[in-house]
């Protein structure tokens, strides 16, 4: 599901919990759209606690109870995701990347029709 900080998916994960169902982000960092890794919001929680904003990206869906699967195809940065155990976001960090979620995707409307309709042609 596209779960990542500018769509941290509130009501779907709500939802998926009381239905005892795992939210799982296959794009965390968002594939860079909205400018992700540069967000000043994102870097100064990233700076504050010495990591990069991809190691804080992760750390806030983790913590948000959301499984993730980042993709690189870089070895660094593959160690660098991995990288994101030995710390924790605290309360504040959480609400200011929490405010982050504009409740929109950043890829295609899930509620528009025809996506909807497009979906339902690969199922067949």
């Amino acid at each position: 599901m596209e779960t990542h900080l500018f769509n941290p998916q509130k009501t779907a994960k709500s939802v998926m919990q009381k239905y005892g169902t795992q939210i799982e982000s296959w794009g965390p960092f968002a594939e860079g759209k909205n400018d992700y890794f540069n967000n000043p919001v994102l870097g100064a929680v990233a700076a504050k606690h010495g990591k990069t904003p991809a190691q804080t990206a992760l750390r806030f869906l983790l913590q948000s109870g959301v499984v993730v699967i980042p993709k690189s195809t870089h070895k660094e940065r593959m160690i660098e995701n991995f990288n994101v155990f030995g710390f924790e976001l605290d309360t504040e960090d959480m609400a200011a990347l929490e405010n982050l979620d504009t409740a929109q995707s950043l890829f295609f409307s899930h509620y528009d029709p025809q996506t909807v309709e497009w979906f339902m042609t690969l199922a067949k």
